[in-house]
């Protein structure tokens, strides 16, 4: 199958604009360099995807638990996670346009891609972005908006097992934001300096990493293909060797095909004890497990899948992207999975009269009051405002007519099929919850 065409990624951040998903941050001062905001549906959308993880990753198993740790934490944390020496990027500049580059993604050190001068030497940069804490800037104030939410479970260790009384193998989830100074962010939300994660850390007896390792790769890749994304435009992709982080003995991919190229959508990786043993190192506080059974002291592994919200939203964008028909009769439509669906239902009279709008309004306030997210809409003709909503990813549109006046029926319209169906007006809510139910694996 042919990549998505480099166009596409220009077509849906137009779309993204004019539908009120993703906006340009500070746009009336010019904009901030990828930096976005999401609008009203981006907002919902992006919510029930980190809903979608977390259902998917807490809610419905009984050895996971979440937590939600400070962005801002102990400066020892990012010393002993390695991340205060070992996170930078190799930086140069162009001495004529001063265009700012990783030298790693560079075909050549020898002259400017985009002007053709001359590059200066390599540099180590690091990615953390620094702010002080308290009134004096000096050295002793000096705190880290945290580039990973890892270090939050990895400290939290202790605190978390022994509040749940949970024996290995068990997980700890976070969703959060982190932040990181890159040198050449892009790819509209793709690469950005602050973006939110999905994180979960597996702590497992080092004798059964390789066993879950593999679990949470087939997990994690039949999520995405559970909730829309098609099966050709996923792969796993596992590191080399000269790939891998000092800590980490085995690490794996999700991999989307982007208009851009085949680019990281999750890492799923094998941390091994890295990371439990520098912090007991660096604290002076032992995070081993005690095992009740063999009455001995371990560090337990870490498999950590670690998934980017922002890039996972996205993805569901473009994969959903559609256009269908030719001419006059082309429709655009975001076939969206019904659980990530910014609305679910439209609510839409078929005229503004003979009682269609209070009856339209009364199954709007219902589907509202059972926390279905709708949307009325009673402007121009029926045929535009079910393109209106195909195109906001809307799965359901329920229709008021003259029937309905009559036997108290309403249309059901489906998105994807544009299949048409009455039902009773008083059964919208359970019919419309049971097909959300029924799309949730």
């Amino acid at each position: 199958m042919a990549s998505p065409s480099p166009d596409l990624m220009s077509t849906i951040v137009s779309l993204c604009k004019r539908r009120g998903f993703i906006f340009q941050s500070s746009e009336i001062y010019g904009g901030l360099n990828s930096c976005w905001d999401y609008g009203p549906l981006g907002v919902e959308l992006k919510r029930n995807v980190k809903e979608a993880w977390w259902r998917s990753m807490v809610t419905r198993r009984r050895n996971i638990v979440g937590i939600d740790a400070s962005i801002l934490m102990h400066p020892k944390v990012w010393e002993a996670s390695g991340h205060l020496s070992g996170f930078t990027d190799p930086l140069v500049d162009c001495k004529v346009c001063k265009e700012r580059f990783r030298a790693d993604h560079l075909e050549s050190l020898e002259k400017c891609p985009k002007c053709g001068g001359q590059l200066t030497e390599v540099r180590k940069f690091n990615l953390m972005f620094k702010t002080f804490m308290g009134p004096i800037e000096d050295q002793s104030a000096t705190v880290f908006m945290r580039p990973e939410t890892a270090q939050g479970i990895f400290v939290n260790f202790l605190n978390v097992q022994t509040a749940s009384r949970l024996k290995p193998p068990f997980g700890i989830a976070q969703i959060g934001k982190s932040f990181r100074n890159e040198i050449t962010p892009g790819n509209f939300t793709y690469r950005t300096r602050e973006f939110e994660q999905m994180e979960m850390e597996f702590f497992v007896p080092p004798s059964e990493d390789e066993k879950w390792y593999q679990y949470w790769k087939d997990a994690r890749f039949q999520w995405y293909k559970d909730y829309g994304i098609k099966t050709e435009n996923l792969r796993m992709r596992e590191h080399e060797k000269d790939e891998l982080a000092h800590y980490a003995k085995a690490c794996a991919d999700v991999e989307y095909k982007f208009p851009f190229g085949w680019s990281e959508l999750e890492g799923i990786a094998n941390r091994t004890d890295f990371d439990l043993k520098r912090h007991s190192e660096f604290s002076g506080k032992s995070l081993a497990y005690f095992d009740e059974e063999s009455k001995q002291h371990y560090f337990p592994y870490v498999i950590e899948p670690a998934a980017g919200a922002d890039r996972a939203t996205l993805a569901f964008l473009i994969d959903s992207y559609s256009v269908e028909g030719e001419g006059k009769d082309a429709r655009t439509v975001l076939h969206l999975h019904p659980s990530l669906a910014p609305i679910k239902v439209a609510v839409l009279p078929l005229v503004k009269r003979d009682g269609m709008p209070e009856k339209s309004e009364k199954i709007y306030n219902d589907l509202l009051d059972n926390s279905i997210k709708s949307f009325y809409d009673h402007n121009s003709a029926i045929g535009r405002r079910y393109a209106r909503q195909d195109e906001a990813g809307t799965p359901f549109c329920v229709t008021v007519d003259s029937q309905s006046m009559q036997d108290d029926t309403v249309t059901i319209r489906e998105r994807d099929t544009r299949a048409q169906y009455r039902v009773a007006a008083s059964s919208v809510v359970e019919v419309i919850n049971q097909k959300i139910k029924e799309a949730q694996k």
